[in-house]
């Protein structure tokens, strides 16, 4: 496996493969992989946006991981900004990379994948922290949750709901840059 950082255009190309990793490692229903196919693709004109992928040698998609400068006006940093504190919002979304998502196909993960993916792009992030969301979970069973905390990802916002989900999420965010 290789991993390769995208440009918007490569991740539009395969937006199709896109979709389908994201809906294997997430566990979506296919009408609300549709709904999202159109939100990933307005993603890659982001101020900041930076990519990642891991292809096998044929060129099939393992994972990928993108993000982008947080800001005013984009739905996940409102909604955000709005249940965290004035001090809070400061110290998190003043320069902030978001890791807008991150996924493995179920049989690659725990294989190092989402760790390489995650380190590049952070390495590739520009800003003074990064902030990413992940569902509620055991932090011990969840591969995701032991992934963020081995990055030294602090709890920024425990149990929240965005709205159209049913779930519980987490906000978690650390500084940057990383460490060599």
């Amino acid at each position: 496996m290789r991993l390769v950082p995208w440009m918007p255009d490569d991740l539009t190309r395969r937006l199709d493969d896109v979709v389908a990793v994201y809906g294997e490692a997430m566990g979506y229903r296919a009408e609300l992989l549709e709904a999202r196919r159109g939100y990933i693709a307005t993603h890659t004109r982001r101020p900041g946006f930076r990519a990642v992928a891991t292809l096998t040698r044929d060129g099939h998609l393992v994972g990928f991981g993108y993000g982008y400068t947080s800001a005013p006006g984009q739905w996940w940093h409102d909604q955000v900004r709005g249940a965290l504190s004035e001090e809070t919002r400061k110290t998190w979304l003043t320069d902030c990379f978001e890791v807008v998502e991150l996924h493995v196909r179920p049989p690659a993960q725990g294989h190092g994948v989402g760790a390489r993916q995650l380190r590049t792009l952070l390495r590739m992030a520009t800003g003074a922290t990064t902030l990413l969301s992940t569902p509620e979970a055991d932090e011990w069973q969840s591969r995701a949750w032991r992934l963020y905390r081995r990055f030294d990802f602090v709890d920024v916002l425990r149990d929240f709901r965005f709205p159209g989900d049913e779930r519980a999420f987490a906000v978690l965010g650390r500084q940057l840059p990383l460490p060599s």
